[in-house]
């Protein structure tokens, strides 16, 4: 699994470097944000961070939820591919589920916990055919608190990962350290 994602990440830095864009200033100032190889290492952490962005957006009600969840990904410095990958949660065959169980979740918060809405989200509706009337505010409370669920699941979920399979998710220090927690000098200055 570990050689698959290796191979990916690979491809997509020669895709990101090809002869005929590299030289480009348009496509420099895209590409290099993204290029960052420290985004790219899986680690515990930064693939906590990026599944739970990735996540987030992926129940949101929006086209193309893979460019603000890369971009918030690498703003965050998490874990890129993985922040891109979480957004396929929602796709065709999904997407039918997923939008009546925000609904389902938002009009019960609505009904049992009597949360208030704004009085414009609260007149429209909608009638489906088969289904009934669906409230935009009902879905809009629930597609909110869904994001926000799925993306506070990932953290206890990947640490759990983490810790059974510490070989295909280590974690990984910010910087090196020598014994006793005393910092490792740089190669070519003095000790004294």
């Amino acid at each position: 699994m570990k050689k698959r994602y290796l191979r990916l990440v690979r491809r997509a830095f020669r895709s990101l470097r090809h002869p005929r864009l590299r030289h480009r200033p348009w496509w420099q100032a895209i590409s290099r944000p993204i290029a960052d190889r420290a985004l790219w290492v899986p680690c515990r952490d930064t693939v906590a961070t990026g599944l739970a962005i990735g996540l987030f957006f992926s129940v949101m009600p929006m086209p193309l939820q893979t460019v603000p969840s890369a971009l918030l990904a690498m703003r965050f410095r998490a874990n890129v591919p993985f922040a891109m990958a979480a957004c396929w949660l929602s796709n065709p065959f999904t997407t039918g589920p997923l939008l009546w169980g925000q609904f389902a979740l938002g009009q019960w918060l609505r009904d049992v916990l009597g949360v208030p809405m704004p009085h414009f989200l609260t007149n429209v509706s909608f009638h489906v055919p088969g289904v009934g009337t669906l409230n935009l505010a009902s879905y809009m409370l629930g597609t909110i608190l869904s994001g926000v669920l799925l993306a506070l699941c990932a953290y206890p979920l990947v640490h759990l990962f983490s810790a059974m399979m510490p070989h295909h998710l280590p974690v990984r220090n910010k910087r090196p350290r020598g014994r006793a927690g005393v910092t490792i000098p740089k190669a070519g200055s003095s000790g004294a």
